[in-house]
């Protein structure tokens, strides 16, 4: 049986490379104005993924473009609803004016870690994805608090794999403020994604085996070697014969 991965990237945040990145995945996660980009960037980004087939994401973050959405922010249950719940329909909006359908939802940085942990982030998020739209895919960390949120709210979860961050011996991404948190090389990035997919697990910073399942892998359209891994990742996965798509 041939394997099937969805790839996807954190778009529309401002940087230059957008346009090199679109061709090599299957999804997008667009910026939604609160971390970076929103406005005109937010369609630029939507109509550059029609033109490659690429599924069109949103990319909720806390508001806070001078942390780049990546600093804890610790709101309500109401607030965090509220918050996804105005950037998802922005987005959803836009995607529509521009002829698209909004496929999924990925929180960004901060928001994203919070959720993985704390069921009250989760199922905030969980809540208001589900108020705008129960078939809008929610991505998330394997065995987190997002997904048991989603399965319990009844949402399509895509269990989601880093192919840029390494991993603890839980299975968590590894803290970006503590050493060997990112992966820096092309080599080690296309090894971890294809262990990931081919074998079902992945090795901690440790040297740990973790079993881990997934749907879609991320590459951070933010990071310095976000083109090459992209271009490197892409060729892998056709040489092993893995299918990249959105389509699950």
């Amino acid at each position: 049986m041939l394997e099937k991965i969805d790839l996807n990237c954190d778009l529309g945040e401002g940087y230059t490379t957008d346009a090199l990145i679109m061709p090599l995945i299957s999804s997008a996660n667009i910026a939604c104005g609160y971390h970076a980009g929103g406005g005109e960037l937010m369609r630029e980004t939507i109509r550059l993924a029609l033109q490659h087939d690429v599924a069109i994401g949103a990319h909720p973050s806390f508001d806070d473009r001078d942390g780049f959405g990546r600093r804890e922010m610790h709101l309500s249950s109401d607030e965090i609803y509220q918050i996804v719940l105005d950037q998802v329909n922005t987005i959803r909006k836009a995607a529509e004016e521009e002829g698209a359908v909004l496929h999924h939802v990925k929180p960004h940085g901060a928001l994203y870690n919070m959720a993985a942990k704390d069921a009250m982030v989760a199922d905030a998020i969980s809540r208001a994805i589900k108020a705008i739209d129960n078939s809008l895919i929610l991505y998330g960390l394997p065995n987190s608090a997002s997904e048991r949120s989603a399965a319990k709210l009844e949402l399509q979860f895509y269990r989601e794999v880093f192919s840029d961050r390494t991993y603890t011996d839980q299975g968590m991404l590894t803290p970006r403020n503590q050493p060997n948190a990112m992966i820096e090389t092309t080599e080690q990035s296309v090894a971890q994604v294809l262990q990931i997919i081919l074998h079902k697990n992945l090795q901690s910073t440790t040297g740990q085996e973790i079993p881990i399942k997934a749907d879609t892998v991320c590459i951070h359209g933010d990071g310095e070697n976000a083109v090459v891994f992209a271009q490197e990742i892409n060729r892998a996965l056709h040489q092993n014969k893995i299918t990249i798509s959105a389509i699950q």
